[in-house]
């Protein structure tokens, strides 16, 4: 089994290495230890290095297990927890200490030592949830994205709070805010506080700033009990340069291109070379030990459009070997995983993103749709006064929708580094900026499309986000703020309980614009249905009030509005729509039938269609 495990590896086509190389516990005859492995073909006079043996280079040497470039040694009385590097002379002819490629636990910055830690063992409660979960094609999900470390800050004496801790608070907010599943931003080892894990040095390591391996499953496994799901963010395009982690690892270009000119990344990081069989098997089973291991139920990938183009640049061409890796590992893991969400985070048109490789796509279930998200966000930033000439930036992705299965992101991107959180970049004085945002979440959650909203968007937060800070949680004293984060709860409910919002949503047969073309007024209006569910919606994108307003609908019967971005439960001018309306005939832009409602200054507002 390990013979042909590792020839897997070799070839680029294992998701399982995370079994053979690192530091696994084993018995051998009556003795117990633990058996380090490690490739590096690069590498001479291997050693291990550690606490049990003074850190002594010649106490435990290594030996090749094959000529493939395996080191293996087996130290008997090793215990869980103890520190560890790996000693050796690389291809330069200079003798090095470097952390383990595959250490399951590492030590908290600024200290760069690997930790045994047997992973096995942990007693999981989600089997309900692991059978039943799906990629929720045909289910709500809306994502509720997070930084561990500043969603509520430290606790006593500045220290982070562990996972655990944070299952406490975060299971309970989650559940009552509605949202589906919990994104985590990178989880594993990274040794710069403000890379937030996107510059990694230890890919099967679990973030020790907040715990050991069992206590994050431990926060998984509560997550799932309570019907909540679990995506971890990974970022497989480029690591860390500290001198003792990854980079130039062996002396031979291990995990980095050979030329010197592709090497670096414009973030001051380096590349994985994506091409290389071994990187591939590397990355493929640090992702999938995430999944197998900690229950994880989606993956998101980082920077794809990096993958697809040599350093994202469209003009540089594109990169084939790390095309090949995408297809690779989204087949490998959703062959081994059927029910596995792949997200690729990709601001490309590439074609065939979310194609099934079979299919010569590239195999991800959702790609973020940047592109809807940055023409929304343009949009609503305009006074109103101008936004009639820039009304195809909220009818352009309708034009494209369907080519993908996408996934609409306000994510921790849009509010960081003088960009302004989402309330901020809004036109007008405190009331108009909080009746737009309303309007602009209640059309988040209207247009076709899975959710994704990054934590502090639900609370209309002013602060652009800083991971050395908490949430601004004193919000929620204010009314306007505690009134905005019941009006995310409401639309989660809403989404959860209307199958037009979720079912169906990627076939264009489900999808009417009913109001499309009123750039004077800036006032759209679109139909979704499947089956016997049918809503319409309706956005007032000016401050204009209409007492009574023709809106043109293509089915005859009662329309009962179920929300309204103006109620007063929401801050708002509780103008709205109280009884059920009965449509009559001859509705504007040729449509056979009409409603008359009325419409708040920025209303959104979403009818429930009875027939």
């Amino acid at each position: 089994m390990a013979y042909g495990l590792l020839l897997d590896f070799l070839y680029g086509q294992t998701i399982d290495a995370y079994q053979y190389f690192g530091a696994h516990f084993e018995k051998r005859g009556r003795t117990s230890g633990v058996v380090f492995r490690l490739y590096a073909p690069g590498a001479d006079d291997v050693s291990v290095i550690g606490e049990w043996n003074g850190w002594d280079v010649g106490a435990n040497k290594m030996a090749k297990a094959d000529d493939s470039g395996v080191w293996e040694v087996f130290v008997p009385g090793v215990l869980n927890y103890q520190s560890y590097k790996y000693h050796f002379r690389n291809a330069h002819g200079n003798y090095v200490d470097k952390a383990d490629p595959v250490a399951f636990y590492s030590e908290l910055r600024p200290n760069t030592c690997s930790r045994v830690f047997d992973y096995t063992g942990f007693v999981w409660h989600d089997e309900d949830w692991m059978k039943a979960r799906t990629r929720n094609f045909e289910k709500p999900l809306s994502i509720y994205e997070m930084h561990i470390g500043s969603w509520i800050g430290h606790g006593e004496n500045n220290r982070y709070f562990s996972y655990e801790e944070i299952a406490d608070k975060l299971v309970d907010y989650v559940k009552a805010m509605g949202f589906t599943h919990v994104e985590f931003m990178p989880v594993i080892q990274h040794p710069f506080d403000g890379s937030w894990g996107y510059q990694a040095t230890g890919f099967y390591s679990v973030d020790s700033r907040y715990g050991n391996p069992h206590q994050f499953m431990s926060l998984v496994d509560r997550l799932h009990q309570a019907g909540i799901g679990v995506i971890v963010d990974f970022a497989p395009v480029h690591f860390a340069t500290d001198a003792w982690a990854l980079v130039d690892y062996d002396g031979a270009n291990l995990f980095e291109p050979s030329d010197p000119n592709r090497r670096f990344s414009p973030w001051g990081s380096a590349y994985f070379d994506l091409g290389k069989d071994p990187v591939r098997s590397f990355l493929m089973s640090a992702m999938n030990y995430f999944v197998t291991e900690c229950h994880v139920d989606g993956l998101r990938i980082d920077a794809v459009s990096n993958i697809l183009y040599y350093e994202g640049n469209k003009a540089l061409g594109r990169n084939e070997g790390s095309i090949e890796f995408l297809k690779r590992l989204n087949a490998r893991m959703h062959d081994r995983h059927c029910s596995l969400m792949m997200i690729a985070e990709d601001s490309t048109d590439f074609p065939g993103v979310t194609k099934p490789t079979e299919w010569d796509g590239i195999g991800f279930d959702y790609k973020w749709d940047l592109g809807w998200m940055n023409d929304t966000l343009k949009y609503y930033s305009k006074d109103p006064v101008y936004k009639k000439y820039e009304h195809n930036k909220l009818t352009f992705s309708m034009a494209y929708f369907f080519n993908e299965n996408f996934m609409l992101p306000f994510s921790h991107d849009e509010v960081v580094h003088g960009k302004g959180t989402l309330v901020n970049k809004l036109w007008g004085d405190y009331n108009q900026k909080f009746m737009q945002l309303r309007n602009l979440i209640a059309y988040q959650y209207a247009h076709p499309g899975k959710k994704l909203n990054f934590m502090g968007n639900e609370l209309g937060t002013f602060d652009e986000w800083n991971e050395i800070k908490s949430l601004a949680w004193n919000l929620k004293s204010y009314p306007m703020h505690d009134s905005f984060g019941r009006l995310f709860r409401d639309l989660n409910l809403i989404y959860k309980a209307e199958p037009a919002m979720y079912m169906n949503e990627y076939n264009p047969n489900n999808f009417n614009w009913l109001e499309v073309d009123n750039s004077d007024q800036s006032i759209f209006a679109f139909e979704r249905f499947d089956g016997d569910s049918r809503l319409v919606f309706v956005f007032n994108m000016t401050p204009n009030y209409y007492e009574y307003i023709e809106i043109p609908v293509t089915q005859p019967g009662t329309y009962t509005e179920i929300f309204n971005s103006e109620k007063d439960v929401y801050s708002g001018c509780n103008q709205y729509n109280g009884a059920p309306i009965k449509s009559t005939e001859f509705g504007p832009y040729g449509r056979p039938h009409k409603i008359t409602i009325k419409l708040a200054s920025f209303g959104a507002c979403i009818f429930k269609y009875k027939k």
